[in-house]
């Protein structure tokens, strides 16, 4: 048996260890599991997990009211519409985004269990996230990377990203587009008994509770309401259900969830070939689909980032549109933020012009920009790869062969996808994946909770899928 082989047929004793948890307590057979049991599993209530983020000096960011943007929408929007658009400057957190606040619950967690290190397999703001709490508590801490394609090459937000994630002190291992990545975090995760920092597990989706609930607090302050819509840039999906957890635990059951990502149609994540030809590494299509619909494909036995269960509406973006709102952040709102934040700013120019005036709507999270995250570097680096960059209609834009700046604001069009398409293929998934001829009473109900259908919707996708009709 190769090494690789030897590593990969003994991970779940290897997450066990560098978690403490036992996923298999949460099963009930075939392909239900207790997921609120395991969310329950972190022992910290959402009062002890703001007090755990106090001590490191996360959360409690600004909601800040963008007035000359919603003044943008309501000039180009038909009469009567454009809700007031405000921002939650995430920003403000230690490390730079949202994302500390995943970290800070992991870290303090692993610290109260006498872990010494942390380690987190990630090439985004998670990984700075986790050196920074690491940091602040005195832990070791190392960052595993997905940076090079074969030859060599590094995106210029990876590769920042390495260096703020050294200058917290973390140790950084650097690799290829590929299968090794999470060969090599087991091996580490093994060698070092470190804890696993993991973006999937309920102590990283519970400390984004926080933001949720804080959005629902400050917008009822402001304003005297809560928010009629959210929008949340979603890759793999625990942004979002943090959220929009932390919003319904606040008393926002009627806030419209909506989900925004980077169309990347035609790219594949894995492909070393086609690794360089995105902008975006982080808040794209070719994480935000597919973990929506196969969530327990992360790097744990199950998810706690299931974003289908709470998901009202899930809008694309082109990266045009995406580095044109980032630049009218700044000129217009003075505030200079990263790209890969300003997804969710993106779409919700075009979902504040199909609301009322009177309505509210919040753009979820902002991100720390700098050297190789500034639009100008990520265009350049672009432009290296043979991507052809332009002004136009940003509906023409090809992924990995062209990047479309719209020439006015009112080309910004966020694009709806079918959610009930992608429901149905979470359902074929599960189905799939646990091999599963027949379903009992309670699979048929946990799928109905993970898509937040109907029994009768579950029972049709599994006709339809057992005769072939779709």
């Amino acid at each position: 048996m190769s090494r690789y082989d030897d590593v990969m047929a003994r991970k779940s004793d290897i997450m066990k260890k560098a978690l403490g948890i036992d996923y298999d307590q949460f099963e009930t057979g075939g392909i239900a599991f207790d997921y609120e049991a395991m969310m329950a599993r972190t022992g910290y209530s959402l009062d002890e997990i703001r007090a755990i983020q106090a001590e490191t000096g996360v959360g409690n960011t600004p909601l800040l009211e963008l007035h000359n943007l919603t003044a943008l929408v309501r000039r180009l929007a038909p009469k009567g519409k454009g809700a007031r658009i405000f921002l939650k400057d995430e920003a403000s957190n230690p490390s730079g985004s949202f994302k500390a606040r995943r970290a800070s619950v992991s870290v303090y967690h692993a610290g109260q269990n006498g872990y010494t290190t942390v380690i987190a397999a990630t090439s985004g703001n998670y990984g700075a996230a986790v050196a920074s709490q690491a940091a602040i508590r005195g832990m070791d801490c190392i960052i595993v990377q997905e940076c090079y394609d074969s030859a060599g090459i590094g995106q210029p937000e990876i590769v920042e990203k390495a260096r703020k994630c050294e200058a917290y002190g973390a140790e950084v291992v650097q690799l290829t587009v590929g299968p090794e990545l999470f060969f090599v975090f087991l091996e580490l995760l093994e060698e070092t008994g470190g804890f696993n920092a993991s973006l999937y597990t309920p102590f990283g989706i519970a400390g984004v509770e926080t933001l949720g609930a804080e959005i629902a607090h400050q917008v009822r302050e402001r304003t005297d309401r809560y928010p009629d819509a959210v929008v949340v840039t979603n890759a793999g999906g625990g942004n979002l259900t943090g959220t929009a957890r932390g919003l319904r635990a606040a008393g926002c059951e009627e806030t419209e969830i909506i989900a925004a990502s980077v169309n990347l149609a035609g790219l594949h994540m894995a492909s070393d070939s086609q690794f360089n030809r995105k902008s975006f590494t982080t808040g794209h299509t070719g994480f935000g689909v597919p973990f929506a619909v196969w969530p327990d494909r992360s790097d744990v036995p199950r998810s706690a980032a299931r974003p289908l269960r709470y998901m009202d509406r899930y809008l694309t973006v082109s990266q045009g549109e995406v580095f044109w709102v980032t630049e009218a952040l700044a000129r217009l709102e003075g505030l200079e933020r990263g790209p890969a934040g300003n997804t969710s700013l993106a779409a919700a120019l075009g979902a504040a012009g199909e609301m009322d005036r009177d309505q509210i709507l919040v753009v979820q999270e902002t991100e720390y920009t700098g050297a190789g995250k500034h639009v100008q570097p990520q265009l350049s680096f672009a432009r290296q790869r043979g991507i052809e960059i332009g002004f136009g209609d940003p509906t023409d834009e090809i992924p990995g062969k062209s990047i479309i700046l719209p020439d006015s604001p009112d080309l910004i069009r966020p694009r709806d996808l079918n959610l009930d398409d992608l429901k149905q293929s979470l359902i074929r998934h599960a189905v799939g994946e646990r091999n599963a001829a027949e379903l009992s009473e309670n699979d048929i109900n946990f799928l109905a909770e993970e898509t937040n259908k109907d029994r009768a919707f579950v029972r049709q996708t599994i006709e339809e899928r057992n005769h072939g009709t779709r």
